[in-house]
């Protein structure tokens, strides 16, 4: 065993490498990210599995997400502790457990200080399908670190500060790479969704496309299949993250490269050259999932297709079909004092409380940045008259009500939406 010294942004105050039959890197991480976490419901599940002398630790993403200077949204937590240990734990604690639907797979989701802690016993896959495990607890950490799917993603903290790191995670995040965990077309044969997690992740945590390892890439075209028994909703999560992430013009070309397309649902001859050119204008606008990838798509009905794929959501779907159907016809005016104005009275002439928003997401699909801006701005004003006006003017058929109404419009539209009521009343000849 030998020790060093290291200082990293004060990140890590002391590294050192344990050998013996197994690989082990520890450090002592000491930051504000990771001290703001001890809140008192922490403290006192920290206290109660101490009490009962069960190891608990952070686990996963949120040790990432600490390692990388940021404060992670969710925690989860794992222990040494049974189901039924924790149960009888919590229960002799007082404290409340909710969610029980996640106990045969060894998670307890203990309720206190109004906070939810997911914790969950250490596991090892006895059995696997591709899709869900068959899992077996155990009090070694190691065995656990192992069934997980990327480096990065199988490390464990402390909660005195200690990095537990069995796979050279912490290395691999400092050297910003993606490795799944031991051999990659086991890891991806034990859950084939992990395919996508890696082309996220790798959008997450790579500075530069392009640095795979080939075996890697490989594993992934030669499991590619396992995709179809995946269920959509669970592709989508994952392909929705990816493609507003880093390098989504790359990955989404190398899940064309290794012949992906045909199990999640993207079309067949998809536009790869119109999905670069999307990528490079929606950089830095934050477009929304379908934004990106509508550029895919040569019409209708490849959203169709995606959606009986994906169960995609109906807001989602809706806005596909709009970009798909109005990114060529719906352009900026060449009148250079109302450049803006096809884009308002699309808005205004749909009559949709969502308008503005799929036009938005239309003017960051077309690279219109300074439009953009200027349309978020934008009120949309309220057409002013009413059919109650004109029939306070003596108008009662329904039909004319309708036509004068529409005619109105049109000239409210021509006055770029400045003429009052009253302005446009005068313009009604009564019968």
């Amino acid at each position: 065993m030998w020790g060093r010294i290291f200082w990293s942004s004060g990140v890590v105050n002391r590294v050192c490498f344990t050998w013996s039959q197994r690989y082990l890197f520890t450090m002592q991480l000491k930051t504000k990210e990771f001290e703001s976490l001890f809140t008192d419901g922490l403290n006192s599940i920290a206290d109660i599995f101490k009490k009962h002398q069960f190891e608990l630790r952070i686990a996963g993403g949120a040790v990432r997400d600490l390692l990388s200077g940021k404060r992670p949204e969710d925690v989860d937590f794992a222990t040494t502790a049974t189901p039924e240990q924790m149960k009888t734990m919590f229960s002799a604690a007082g404290i409340r457990m909710i969610n029980n639907k996640g106990e045969k797979h060894g998670t307890i989701t203990a309720r206190l200080h109004n906070e939810n802690f997911e914790v969950t016993t250490l596991r090892v896959d006895i059995q696997t399908d591709g899709r869900h495990a068959e899992v077996e607890f155990t009090t070694d950490w190691q065995k656990d670190a192992e069934r997980r799917d990327l480096t990065i993603n199988s490390m464990f903290l402390g909660l005195d500060g200690t990095l537990y790191d069995y796979f050279q995670g912490y290395e691999d995040l400092q050297s910003r790479k993606i490795r799944f965990v031991g051999n990659a077309a086991l890891r991806v044969q034990e859950d084939y969704l992990r395919i996508l997690r890696y082309f996220r992740f790798y959008g997450r945590i790579v500075s530069e496309p392009g640095q795979h390892d080939p075996e890697t890439l490989e594993a992934i075209r030669e499991n590619a299949r396992g995709l179809a028994g995946i269920s959509g909703e669970r592709i989508w999560v994952e392909l929705k993250k990816m493609v507003v992430g880093s390098h989504a013009s790359h990955l989404l070309e190398l899940i064309y490269e290794l012949d992906l397309p045909q199990y999640i649902g993207l079309p067949a001859e998809g536009s790869l050259e119109e999905m670069s050119r999307v990528c490079q204008r929606v950089q830095g606008s934050s477009p929304k999932p379908m934004t990106v990838l509508s550029a895919l798509f040569r019409g209708p009905d490849d959203v169709e297709k995606l959606d009986l794929r994906l169960k995609i959501s109906r807001e989602e779907k809706t806005l596909g079909l709009f970009l798909v159907k109005h990114r060529r016809d719906l352009v900026k005016s060449k009148d250079e004092h109302e450049v803006l104005k096809p884009y308002k009275d699309f808005i205004i002439d749909s009559r949709e409380p969502d308008a503005q928003s799929k036009v938005l997401e239309l003017l960051k699909y077309q690279g219109e940045g300074a439009l953009w801006a200027e349309l978020s701005r934008w009120s949309i004003p309220r057409f002013p008259v009413s059919g109650h006006d004109l029939r306070r003017l003596g108008i009662t058929s329904g039909k004319e009500i309708g036509t004068t109404l529409q005619d109105l419009r049109d000239v409210w539209k021509k006055s770029r939406y400045q003429l009052s009521k009253e302005d446009l009343l005068r313009s009604v000849h009564s019968p």
